[in-house]
């Protein structure tokens, strides 16, 4: 049979700043511009998760979008919405908040978790209406 992809999208709100912490403020406002703000700047994301397998014989399921979404809940969403991704994510701690890297610490967060049989295939997370990263592991 087939492999076929399915895709849910989520939503959050959430503040960060993008800055290298070895650089001066100069620098980092240089390089990152006003995502570089010591105050912090916020973004309503959305976050598309797309998943690859066989649908299965007695649901036609690749898998239930209640369970995926629920899942993606659960490790991701419930630890980013309304929170500043620098102070508040431990997942994040170190990491420079930038799309490119976010994108690739939400992958290292699901990619585990799936079902047998269920793939991880992509993660598209939108930080503004026109800017995104995809990101395919």
């Amino acid at each position: 049979m087939s492999s076929v992809k399915i895709t849910r999208e989520l939503h959050f709100s959430a503040a960060h700043r993008v800055f290298n912490p070895e650089w001066t403020d100069e620098k980092n406002s240089e390089v990152f511009g006003g995502c570089a703000n010591p105050n912090w700047h916020g973004h309503d994301y959305r976050l598309l998760v797309t998943v690859e397998g066989t649908p299965d014989r007695k649901t036609g399921f690749v898998m239930d979008l209640k369970d995926l979404k629920s899942l993606v809940e659960s490790r991701v969403i419930q630890d980013v919405d309304h929170r500043n991704i620098n102070l508040e994510v431990s997942w994040m701690e170190g990491v420079i908040p930038s799309t490119e890297n976010f994108v690739m610490e939400i992958w290292n967060r699901l990619v585990r978790e799936f079902p047998e049989g269920v793939e991880l295939s992509k993660l598209t997370l939108w930080e503004t209406p026109r800017h995104c990263v995809e990101y395919e592991g």
